[in-house]
């Protein structure tokens, strides 16, 4: 039963980092719908916001595990024990948060969780960054074509 919840957070950081790595690689994904002769790509955005949902839940879910070893997550500076369903909500709202905006101060991380904390705030920089790129270079090869 101890191996369990680390068999499944070895698989989640997996995807995580195959998902970044693909992105930023510039791997293909291919949409059914495109937009013409314009700036904005459809394929590239939804990479993006496919690669955010994964970056938040995968984090989310990395939190939410690592909690049955102790508490990583503080509310309000007090150590609190929500239900299942609570700790899951938490998990990935504080992921969200720290992903998106580096964070509220609701709810703060504790012991690894921080250094979990630092690298999620760090993909949140980079992938808008990778993003800009990638557009610059499809404009780059469509003027070249």
């Amino acid at each position: 039963m101890f191996l369990i919840p680390w068999i499944i957070f070895i698989l989640i950081c997996f995807v995580l980092m195959k998902s970044i790595i693909g992105f930023i690689s510039g791997k293909q994904i291919h949409v059914k719908f495109e937009l013409r002769d314009s700036r904005f790509s459809s394929e590239l955005f939804m990479a993006l916001l496919v690669i955010y949902m994964i970056v938040i839940l995968g984090f989310g879910m990395i939190y939410f595990i690592l909690s049955f070893q102790g508490i990583i997550l503080v509310e309000y500076g007090e150590l609190r024990q929500p239900t299942l369903i609570g700790s899951i909500i938490h998990s990935i709202y504080f992921s969200g948060v720290t992903l998106l905006t580096i964070g509220y101060g609701d709810i703060s991380p504790v012991g690894i969780g921080r250094l979990l904390a630092i690298t999620e705030a760090l993909i949140g920089y980079v992938l808008p960054t990778a993003f800009v790129m990638k557009l610059f270079q499809m404009g780059e090869r469509s003027r070249d074509e």
